[in-house]
């Protein structure tokens, strides 16, 4: 590993739950903000490499401290919502981002997770394939009858953008597919590129013209799929790999490696590079082999993705919030850089976190220009590790300082050593604020209770009278996992809450029929009009009905990230049911509070937050405002005729024919809830040998039991 993977590895292994829980904050605000600019605008800031890094390290946090787990979390993201400009078409089978590896010694882990997952024999061969990762713009590519019916780019993951007209003028889809075993449906998955060479030639027309030419061919290719005129996107060389599939009527093969072999004769390119190994060594081999010709292939790579061939085996393994199990990218090594620390900024987060930001000279590091980069907190700035120990060597960060950077992806640059040898002779330590630059308020760093630890973010105390939380609040209120109103973004926010307009969430629902009795209405401000204020508020009201999960991630509340809210929303199912819980958990030697913590996946940093939130008198009168304007449309039942669909199932003791995650997966997959702990409410408990004081308590409390084998033939797997 880099020197800077080696710092990040020893901030977590340090990092208390109070730090954990405010630095998984500021990565999910950080990450978001990034994949907004990546996704959404084709204009990425930071590179690959410290975009990496910052998914990396947030998933570290997580992994050591699970319970932290935020409703906003990156790891459970995908992309950015799809742009208002396209029609959106919602994607049958998901589309989801891989996870990272970033050594040997990565892959290696990633291969003994899949093998203890499935409890597979250590010798016995388990075949993965290996492939470029293709720095492109993802699309599916969904045919009926053989024809494609339309192509649609990845959004979130779940709901992206209809470019069917576009993606028709690319001469690698075909709009007819041939040969055989072609399924009634079939969507294939793939990588829209541009070659290096076309992007060279595309570049010299445009300068020969007179015109601003092009930063790389990634956000190129992007930009030009995503024309709503069809005719321009038909004069750029775009090219297309197929790799993978989504839905589908029927698999006609087996193997990952087999399918993509199908594609060809299809009609689609399909990557040479690719390969079928049974080993890690094989893997590897194949990963340094096509590091070695990155530099002289046509089009732009950033890692090697490996895959478990075997789709049975990918249907055990499942998926994790927003990655499959059976897969995970190698990135080639971060791209470094050497420029001038110009000026730290401090940002106030939402939740009064106070994070320093590196305004650079701009450099380019692996085509891309950086200006910005994350300095992570006081103590990172000092030099000084979150366990006191040094982390620079006791060198720490000034204005004016010439410092390297690095990339490790394509979106977060990170500031990692300063040349004390060029400071300038007048530099003085920089002195992180205790004021809020926001509001004045004092900023503190917490103390754990438990840990005595000092938290290593600084935040502001002055919670509903800081400006720069109230704002933070309304934007992320408004975002795409949240209420996803179009035409409301950041600067609207800004905007609204500087003029009086907005000044908290549930003002956004009353704006319109306040701006019909103001004396200077919106239409008449700067920066709108008549058409743009009628769509927002179109836009408003279009949100006046949202489901549980989107309602309870909108609302803010500190460790309740999009996959908690989704838990809490399939678990109570109506917002009534959650408040009510919420008010009866305040006693945390309830039966609700029991309930709320063993749901799988919550734990109790999470339910105090939640309980925290709904008990602050203000914050009960705001979600109350807001569900006089709004309807949260309860959670779906699960669409399962299982036996244990809607049934809280506990499992205990030595599983032998499943491991533990793959039993929670498999029950979660046929509708059951998973809890962590026996209580009245616990349907069914599935024991294996050692089962110990849960099954007495089943027992007691008269709570059906049964063993792995009767689990089998109950769900008739």
């Amino acid at each position: 590993m880099s020197d800077p993977e080696k710092l990040s590895e020893i901030d977590v292994d340090a990092l208390s739950e109070e730090q954990a829980g405010a630095e998984l904050e500021r990565l999910a605000e950080e990450i978001a903000h990034h994949d907004a600019l990546y996704h959404g605008n084709d204009a990425p800031s930071i590179s690959d490499a410290d975009y990496d890094a910052l998914r990396q390290r947030n998933a570290a946090i997580e992994a050591r401290f699970p319970a932290l787990v935020r409703s906003n979390s990156p790891s459970q993201q995908v992309g950015a919502a799809a742009q208002s400009k396209f029609s959106k078409i919602a994607h049958e089978v998901p589309m989801l981002s891989l996870d990272n590896a970033f050594s040997d010694e990565d892959v290696a882990d990633f291969v003994g997770r899949v093998k203890r997952f499935l409890k597979w024999p250590e010798d016995k061969p388990l075949a993965f394939t290996a492939e470029p990762k293709i720095d492109g713009l993802s699309l599916a590519l969904r045919y009926e009858g053989g024809v494609l019916v339309h192509a649609v780019t990845r959004g979130d993951g779940q709901v992206g953008e209809d470019v069917t007209s576009n993606a028709k003028t690319i001469a690698d889809i075909p709009q007819k597919l041939i040969g055989t075993d072609v399924p009634d449906v079939v969507e294939v998955r793939g990588e829209v590129y541009m070659g290096k060479a076309d992007f060279a030639a595309l570049n010299a027309r445009m300068e020969a013209e007179g015109k601003q030419t092009y930063v790389n061919p990634r956000n190129t290719a992007a930009g030009s799929l995503r024309q709503l005129d069809s005719s321009i996107t038909a004069q750029r060389p775009l090219r297309f790999f197929a790799y993978a599939w989504g839905a589908v009527s029927g698999l006609p093969r087996n193997g990952q490696k087999a399918m993509v072999d199908l594609f060809a004769q299809w009609g689609f390119k399909t990557n040479p590079l690719m390969g079928r190994f049974e080993d890690t060594n094989g893997l590897i081999e194949r990963y340094r082999l096509i590091e070695e010709q990155r530099a002289t292939l046509d089009y732009d790579i950033d890692g090697v993705v490996y895959k478990v061939d075997d789709l049975a085996l990918q249907a055990r393994l499942g998926f994790v919030s927003r990655s499959p199990r059976w897969a995970i990218a190698h990135k080639f090594p971060a791209e470094i850089a050497t420029t001038i620390l110009r000026d730290i900024e401090i940002q106030v987060g939402r939740t009064g976190a106070l994070s320093p930001v590196a305004r650079l000279e701009p450099v380019t590091v692996g085509g891309v220009v950086v200006s910005n980069a994350t300095l992570h907190n006081e103590d990172y700035i000092a030099g000084i590790g979150s366990n006191g120990e040094p982390i620079r060597e006791g060198r720490d960060l000034r204005i004016g300082d010439a410092v390297t950077i690095y990339r490790a992806g394509d979106v977060i640059p990170k500031v990692m050593d300063v040349d004390v040898s060029k400071r300038p002779s007048d530099s003085q330590p920089f002195v992180f604020p205790t004021l809020c630059p926001a509001c004045g308020s004092e900023a503190v760093r917490e103390v754990n209770d438990k840990s005595g630890k000092v938290d290593s973010v600084r935040r502001c105390t002055g919670g509903l009278i800081c400006p720069a939380q109230a704002v933070e609040g309304i934007k992320h209120f408004v975002s795409r996992n949240a209420f996803d109103i179009d035409g409301f973004g950041d600067k609207q926010a800004e905007a609204f809450y500087e003029w009086g307009l907005v000044s908290t969430i549930a003002d956004i629902f009353t704006l319109e029929k306040r701006d019909a009795r103001s004396l200077t209405r919106l239409k008449n401000r700067d920066g709108f009009g008549e058409t743009s204020a009628a769509n927002l508020f179109a836009s408003i009201d279009a949100r006046r009905e949202v489901d549980l999960h989107r309602f309870v991630f909108a609302l803010g509340i500190r460790h309740i990230g999009d996959g908690n809210a989704k838990l809490l929303a399939r678990h109570y199912g109506s917002i009534e049911k959650i408040m009510q819980v919420v008010d009866e958990a305040s006693d945390f030697e309830s039966e609700a509070w029991q309930e709320l913590v063993d749901i799988d996946g919550i734990g109790e940093t999470a339910a105090r937050a939640l309980v925290r939130f709904f008990n602050e008198p203000h914050n009960r009168k705001i979600t109350e405002d807001l569900l006089a304007e709004i309807t949260v449309k309860n959670a779906e039942a699960v669409a399962s005729d299982s036996p244990v669909a809607g049934k809280t199932v506990v499992f205990t003791g030595s599983l032998e024919r499943m491991t533990r995650d793959e039993a929670k997966a498999m029950a979660e997959r046929l509708g059951a809830k998973v809890s962590g702990s026996v209580s009245g409410k616990t349907d069914l408990l599935v024991a294996g040998p050692g089962a110990g004081s849960k099954l007495k308590k089943a027992a007691d409390l008269g709570v059906e039991t049964i063993d792995e084998d009767g689990w089998f033939d109950l769900v008739g797997a």
